[in-house]
Order: structure tokens, then C-alpha cells, then sequence
């Protein structure tokens, strides 16, 4: 089962309030997406940590609804 783009930007606006968030579908199949969010929440964190909380946000689907993420993250700019 595949997940929309309107449905995985929410999850991470619900996780993450702040965020920016872009979502680009890669294949059009609703299964292989690329996410460019910027969150305060981000700063200070390591890619790692940043991608942890975006993960934390999508409670879980990873793997399941959603097959394959290519997250780019950052806090923003000042």
C-alpha cells in the first residue's frame, strides 16, 4: 500500500510544527519520495539525529506505506 504526498508532508508537519517541508514523488508510484525539511528542531543535531526525528514523525510507515525516503534536512538559516 502506498502512501500520497499530501499525507506524508502532514505526518511530518504533525511531528515536526515548524517545518518546512517539499515533497517530490521520484517514480510516481506513491512509493519512492525525496523530503527537503528545514526545522528549527534541527539545530544543533547531528544528519543523523535530524533524520531520526523525521522518521519519529512518520510514525512508524517507514518500510511499511512508505518503501524509500531521500531526506535532505537542515535547521534554517539565520
Amino acid at each position: 500500500m502506498a502512501m500520497d504526498a499530501a499525507t506524508l508532508e502532514r505526518l511530518i508537519r504533525e511531528g515536526l510544527p515548524d517545518a518546512q517541508v517539499t515533497i517530490e514523488d521520484l517514480r510516481g508510484d506513491g512509493d519512492h519520495y525525496a523530503a527537503h525539511v528545514v526545522s528549527a528542531a534541527f539545530k544543533g543535531k547531528s544528519r543523523v539525529q535530524q533524520h531520526q526525528l523525521v522518521y519519529q514523525a512518520l510514525r512508524g510507515r517507514m518500510g511499511g506505506e512508505l518503501h524509500a525516503l531521500a531526506l535532505q534536512t537542515s535547521p534554517p538559516e539565520d
